[in-house]
């Protein structure tokens, strides 16, 4: 098997390429397509780390800049570029917005942005306006102001952002994808989604390890430990809604001809952070006394204007196993990812589950049939390979990416709703129309049959 660095270099120095939505083949050195891109990363914890590591493998990317308040950071990519053979990066991280300096680099295209998420928005928007095409990690922001600031300085820039959901490239995701696409389901109905990941070890820890070990965040605690916490003791609200709301707002074609119209939401009390403190610090523990605002699980319900609906569940702060809960339903069968089953009505045997993965191998995407093995070691199953590079694409032409500011802000509104929501005993909120009526008139990716 190949390389993906032998892969990407033979893209490079062929014809061979994805397109931007991506799918098929086109050639790089077509009009308007520069041949190399100059990428700074903002944040180069672990996932910017990730991120570093795939571009590096790419022999149409330079990595140009780097950007990191912790200097252990930026020795340990600064390392990973020596290894690499790569030019060396100019670094930046004396002070918090160190990165506009960067951004003031001629020698950068485009900016990968992977920090905490207080600073996604006020960076993207910094990026935007110094012209940088611009790459954002998950979620874009965390206020309905912070979802207008993007949209209205990307309109008034006109540069564009990626909000860089690897889900929506996951393969299940887009063998399902192509079924709804092709009409299996029939006309949609229903939807869930949502983030089912037990968080307590990424959220607390020593402060001597990444994850785990301990029961300290904030200023004692180490990576994420260091911010996330805090949402979950300052914030009731589904701080993290994209990783399953993306996935279905491009198959309910959300910001393109529907769009999401009004939400309701729910939490639960607040047990299990506390009995994690408990359990592994003890009852006299400081952090045993914090009363965290987060409820355990909460459930959102979404209404679009077509008239489907959407369940998100938020499920960080419990002990249990990994689940995006995703389901996709219509007048004609469904498909569950909890059981991995399908059922189509008349292929199916009446009121019986079809076992998934034979559905999926058929649908199987093209994206995934051509270009799956070279995703291998990528992260997250090969997904960070296929939205890094729509996203490299995207930018190398200067054109709209297939997961734009609109859907960034759309998708993310669903914090500052659900949160205001459940304050107001589960009052229902309207999304605002971040395309100022222009989804009536945009069409939907088929990312499929769209060729370059």
């Amino acid at each position: 098997m190949q390389s993906r660095r032998s892969f990407l270099e033979k893209m490079a120095l062929t014809t061979a390429a994805l397109s931007l939505n991506p799918l098929t083949s086109h050639a790089l050195t077509a009009p308007g397509v520069a041949p190399l891109l100059r990428v700074g990363l903002i944040g180069v914890g672990l996932r910017g780390t990730n991120h570093l590591e795939n571009l590096l493998q790419r022999e149409d990317v330079e990595v140009t800049a780097l950007c990191d308040t912790d200097p252990e950071r930026l020795r340990l990519c600064t390392g990973l570029l020596e290894k690499a053979g790569k030019k060396k990066a100019a670094t930046f991280g004396a002070h918090p917005h160190s990165y506009r300096d960067l951004l003031g680099l001629e020698n950068v295209d485009a900016v990968v942005i992977s920090t905490p998420w207080s600073w996604h928005t006020p960076m993207a928007v910094d990026a935007m306006k110094a012209g940088k095409y611009t790459g954002l990690e998950v979620s874009a922001a965390t206020t309905l102001e912070e979802c207008w600031d993007l949209v209205n300085t990307h309109e008034a820039t006109g540069t564009h952002m990626m909000l860089l959901e690897n889900v929506n490239y996951r393969r299940d995701i887009l063998a399902v994808l192509r079924m709804v696409r092709e009409g299996v389901f029939g006309e949609l109905i229903h939807f869930r989604c949502g983030y089912q990941h037990d968080l307590r070890e990424v959220k607390f820890n020593n402060g001597q390890q990444p994850y785990g070990g301990g029961v300290e965040f904030g200023e004692k605690a180490t990576s994420e430990a260091q911010w996330r916490t805090a949402y979950s003791l300052h914030r009731n609200a589904d701080v993290y809604p994209t990783h399953g709301l993306g996935p279905v707002a491009v198959m309910a074609d959300i910001n393109r001809g529907n769009r999401l119209m009004s939400l309701t939401s729910a939490a639960t009390k607040s047990v299990g952070l506390h009995n994690h403190i408990v359990q592994q610090g003890g009852a006299d523990h400081p952090n045993a006394s914090l009363e965290f605002k987060q409820g355990d699980v909460i459930t959102s319900t979404l209404q679009t204007a077509r008239g489907e609906t959407i369940i998100i569940t938020h499920d960080c702060n419990l002990p249990r196993p990994y689940s995006l809960g995703f389901r996709v339903q219509g007048a004609n069968g469904l498909w569950e990812v909890d059981g991995s089953r399908i059922y189509i009505e008349g292929k199916s045997q009446p009121h019986r589950w079809d076992e998934a993965t034979p559905w999926l191998e058929k649908y199987d995407h093209p994206l995934w049939q051509k270009y799956g093995e070279y995703a291998t070691g990528s992260g997250h199953g090969g997904m960070d390979f296929f939205v890094l590079h729509a996203f490299v694409e995207a930018a190398k032409r200067k054109v709209a990416p297939p997961i734009d500011v609109y859907d960034a802000a759309a998708w993310s509104a669903v914090t500052p709703l659900s949160e205001r929501s459940i304050a107001e005993n589960g009052s229902a909120q309207f999304f605002p129309d971040f395309t100022r009526g222009r989804w009536m008139n945009r069409t939907p990716h088929e990312w499929i049959t769209d060729t370059w």
